[in-house]
């Protein structure tokens, strides 16, 4: 179950598991959108707010993203913000 909003977990899942070399263009596509979308989601709303499942969900995909791009503990809401210069007061 996810939150309002929010790509399933379980559709997540069932994405990561069909090779990509077996998806069609449109599917990768509609994959990469969704995926964006959500991880802008995952650092627009704070852990508190979310449920249960989602907080874990993101906190893995959190842990993930830093493993693999090795960024820090910013969200891609924080460094969109930075980027715009909107952080400053």
């Amino acid at each position: 179950m996810s939150d309002a909003g929010r790509k399933d977990f379980h559709d997540k899942v069932k994405e990561s598991m069909v090779p990509d070399s077996t998806k069609s263009t449109q599917t990768k596509m509609k994959e990469s959108l969704t995926d964006t979308g959500d991880k802008f989601a995952r650092g627009a709303q704070p852990d508190h707010q979310k449920s249960t499942g989602q907080e874990f969900s993101d906190k893995v995909g959190r842990s993930h993203d830093r493993n693999v791009h090795g960024s820090g503990p910013e969200s891609v809401l924080d460094k969109t913000k930075h980027a715009l210069g909107m952080d400053r007061h």
